[in-house]
């Protein structure tokens, strides 16, 4: 009687033993296919026409070329603007936005919004300087900002505005935008 149960006991651990081996052959084959797969999968670069080279994103940090390339181009939508294209401009800004920062901003936005419709006022700025700082995640433009009333300008000023960003994952995202008091041209000629 005993031989009998150790003989059943025996063939349910030898069918479990193969169910086991032929399972874990059948997963390491799907491994080598899938690895195959991979290693022989054709490249994908997303190419922006305006990038003068290629650029890498990855969860280290940003590059110094990366964030300038972003900012000059956050710049140009957020500096300038025309009454006829407000709600494109404030659609294009919020989608660069920090999701902590985004009822912040929108907020702004929407009082520029209401100030300038309606109006005549177009604003238009020139980049003329750069820096970033990829470690702080800001970015300070220099520029000349000229405002228009119709066809005539009425001001004409150099500007310094200073982005502030947020890096999460892999997303850069706009937390912030100031102007900066204007440059003593007398220090910096010493």
């Amino acid at each position: 009687m005993f031989s009998d149960i150790s003989h059943e006991r025996q063939q349910s651990l030898l069918r479990q033993r193969n169910l086991f081996a032929l399972t874990s052959a059948g997963l390491g084959l799907a491994l080598v296919v899938t690895a195959s797969l991979a290693a022989t999968r054709d490249r994908e670069v997303v190419l922006v026409p305006t990038v003068p080279k290629a650029l890498t994103v990855s969860s280290a940090g940003v590059e110094a070329d990366y964030l300038e390339l972003v900012t000059r181009d956050a710049a140009l939508v957020l500096l300038n603007r025309s009454p006829e294209g407000l709600d494109y401009w404030m659609n294009e800004i919020l989608k660069l936005a920090d999701p902590a920062g985004y009822g912040r901003l929108k907020a702004e936005l929407v009082r520029i919004v209401e100030e300038q419709r309606g109006s005549d006022v177009t604003q238009a700025f020139v980049i003329q300087s750069m820096t970033v700082d990829p470690k702080g995640l800001t970015s300070d433009v220099t520029g000349t900002l000229n405002t228009f009333v119709g066809a005539q300008v009425i001001a004409s000023d150099e500007r310094r505005f200073r982005f502030s960003w947020t890096y999460r994952g892999l997303r850069l995202a706009l937390a912030g935008f100031a102007q900066l008091p204007p440059q003593d041209k007398s220090k910096e000629a010493q």
